[in-house]
C-alpha cells in the first residue's frame, strides 16, 4: 500500500478547525459562563453560542471520523520509547471519546433542564443551579479530561519539534502530499 506524507487536506482543515472550536467552547464554558449569575440575560446568549459551538463540533468531529477512516494516513510516528508511543494512540483515541462525551452529555444536560425551550423557544427561566442535574457532572468531568488532553497533545508536538526536530508536524498542515510507493520493485537503471 502506498505512504503518504500528509494528512488528507480535509483531515488537517478539520483539525485545526475544530482545535479553535473546541477550546473556544471549553473557554466559554470554564472561563466566562461559570461566572455568570443563571438569572443574567447574558448567561441565556452565552448557552445559545455554548450550545450551538457544541453542536457543530459533534458535527465535524463525526465528518472527520468518516475522513479519518476513509482516507490513507501516514506511518504511525514514534518517539524512540515504547511508553511515550503507546500514550501517544490512546490519547489521540481519548480525544475522540472525550470530544463526543463532552458534546452528548451538553446535549442531555440541556434536555434535562429544558433548555431547547428556554432559549430557543417558548422562553422560561433557567434553573437556579445546573449541578443539579446528574450529567452536569459528566460534562465537567468530560471537560477535565479534554482540557488534560490539549494539553498533552500541545506538549507532544513541542516534544517532537524542539526535542526531537523530527518534522511531524508537517503532517497536520497542508502543503504537498507526495506518495511514496513502498511495496514498488526497485528500479534499475542501464547505461548504454
Amino acid at each position: 500500500m502506498p505512504e503518504v506524507s500528509r494528512y488528507h487536506p480535509l483531515l488537517v482543515t478539520l483539525h485545526w478547525i475544530l482545535a479553535v472550536l473546541i477550546i473556544a467552547a471549553l473557554a466559554l464554558g470554564a472561563l466566562v459562563m461559570v461566572n455568570i449569575p443563571n438569572n443574567d440575560p447574558m448567561k441565556l446568549e452565552a448557552l445559545r453560542s455554548h450550545m450551538g459551538g457544541g453542536m457543530l463540533i459533534l458535527l465535524l468531529m463525526l465528518v472527520r471520523l468518516v475522513v479519518r477512516m476513509r482516507t490513507q494516513r501516514p506511518a504511525a510516528a514514534s518517539t524512540g520509547n515504547p511508553a511515550l508511543d503507546r500514550l501517544a494512540w490512546i490519547s489521540h483515541r481519548l480525544f475522540y471519546v472525550a470530544v463526543f462525551g463532552m458534546a452528548v452529555s451538553g446535549l442531555l444536560m440541556a434536555l434535562q433542564a429544558r433548555l431547547p425551550a428556554i432559549l430557543f423557544g417558548s422562553g422560561g427561566a433557567l434553573p437556579t443551579d445546573f449541578w443539579v442535574f446528574p450529567m452536569r457532572t459528566f460534562h465537567y468531568l468530560f471537560s477535565r479530561v479534554l482540557m488534560t488532553l490539549i494539553a498533552l497533545h500541545v506538549v507532544g508536538a513541542l516534544y517532537h519539534t524542539l526535542v526531537l526536530r523530527d518534522g511531524l508536524l508537517r503532517r497536520m498542515f497542508l502543503g504537498r502530499r507526495s506518495i511514496a510507493k513502498t511495496d514498488a520493485a526497485p528500479v534499475v537503471s542501464r547505461r548504454v
